[in-house]
C-alpha cells in the first residue's frame, strides 16, 4: 500500500518511480546526468558573471610574471593581442574560468551525486566529508599552479637574450596559464574521490594500492602535459604534491578497510560463523 502510494505521489509530480531497488534505466541516467550538468553549468554561468568584474584584477596578475620577466632577462617583454577582438576574448575566458573556481563547491557535488546517487543515509553523510575536503584541496591545487607559475615563466623567459624582445600571445599565454591553474585543482581532488568510493564500496584499499605504478604513471604524464617540456624542475615540483596526495589515500582506505575487516570478524565470532 505504501509502495502504491508512493508510485502514485511520483506521478503526480511528474517523476517516474525508482524500482524497489533504486536502480535507474539507462534513460533514468541520462536525464539525471542532463538536470546535473544544467545545474553544474547554471551556478559556473553565475559565477562567470560575477567574476567579469574581477577580470581586470586577474589579468594585471597575470601580466605580473611578464612584468618580472623584463626586468631580470634585460629586455622587453610585453603581452601582445594580435586581433582587435583579443582583449575582450580573453576578459571573457578569465570570467568564465572564476566561475569554474566560484562554483566548484556546486559542481563536484553534482558529479559526486552522479557517481554514487544510490547511497543509504548513512553513506550520504560521505558527501559532507567530500565536500568538506575536496573543496579546499581545489583551491589548494589551483594555488600551487599559481605559485609555481612566475617559477615557470622565469626559467622559460630566461633563454631570451637581452638583445632580444619577447613578445608574449596574451591568449596563448592566457591558455597555457589556465590549463596549469585549473588542471592541477582538479588533480588535487581525484584522490578525495578514490577515498570516497572506498567509503562506499566501489573500490577496495588492496585495489588502490596495487595500482601504484599505474597511479604514479599517471601522475608523471600529467604533469609533463600541464608543465613546459623544457621545464623538468616544475614538473617534479608537481609531482611531489600529488603522490602525497595518492599516498594519503592510499593510507586513509588501507585503515577504513582494516577498520571494516574488525568489525566483520567481531560480528561472525558472535554468530559463531
Amino acid at each position: 500500500m505504501a509502495s502504491t502510494t508512493a508510485s502514485g505521489r511520483a506521478k503526480r509530480q511528474g517523476r517516474r518511480p525508482k524500482e524497489p531497488e533504486g536502480r535507474m534505466s539507462l534513460g533514468q541516467h541520462l536525464i539525471e546526468l542532463r538536470n546535473r550538468l544544467f545545474k553544474a553549468v547554471l551556478a559556473v554561468v553565475v559565477g562567470a558573471v560575477g567574476g567579469w568584474f574581477l577580470t581586470p584584477f586577474v589579468l594585471d596578475s597575470l601580466r605580473a610574471p611578464v612584468t618580472e620577466l623584463a626586468k631580470v632577462g634585460g629586455h622587453t617583454a610585453e603581452l601582445n593581442f594580435p586581433m582587435i577582438t583579443g582583449a575582450f576574448d580573453l576578459r571573457l575566458q578569465i570570467a568564465i574560468t572564476i566561475g569554474i573556481v566560484l562554483a566548484s563547491p556546486v559542481w563536484l557535488y553534482q558529479i559526486w551525486a552522479f557517481i554514487v546517487p544510490a547511497l543509504v543515509r548513512r553513506e550520504k553523510q560521505y558527501v559532507w566529508g567530500f565536500l568538506g575536503t575536496a573543496i579546499p584541496l581545489f583551491f589548494a591545487g589551483c594555488a600551487f599552479g599559481w605559485y609555481v607559475l612566475p617559477h615557470i615563466v622565469g626559467i622559460l623567459g630566461s633563454f631570451v637574450s637581452s638583445q632580444d624582445t619577447s613578445i608574449v600571445d596574451a591568449k596563448a599565454y592566457y591558455d597555457f596559464t589556465i590549463k596549469l591553474i585549473v588542471a592541477v585543482g582538479i588533480a588535487f581532488v581525484l584522490p578525495v574521490f578514490l577515498v570516497l568510493l572506498n567509503f562506499v564500496g566501489v573500490l577496495t584499499a588492496d585495489a588502490i594500492i596495487k595500482s601504484w605504478r599505474v597511479a604514479i604513471l599517471c601522475i608523471l604524464v600529467f604533469c609533463a602535459i600541464v608543465t613546459p617540456s623544457a621545464d623538468v624542475i616544475s614538473m617534479f615540483l608537481l609531482a611531489v604534491p600529488m603522490t602525497v596526495l595518492y599516498v594519503a589515500a592510499c593510507v586513509v582506505t588501507w585503515f577504513h578497510d582494516r577498520r571494516l575487516a574488525k568489525r566483520q570478524a567481531k560480528l561472525d565470532a558472535e554468530y559463531g560463523l
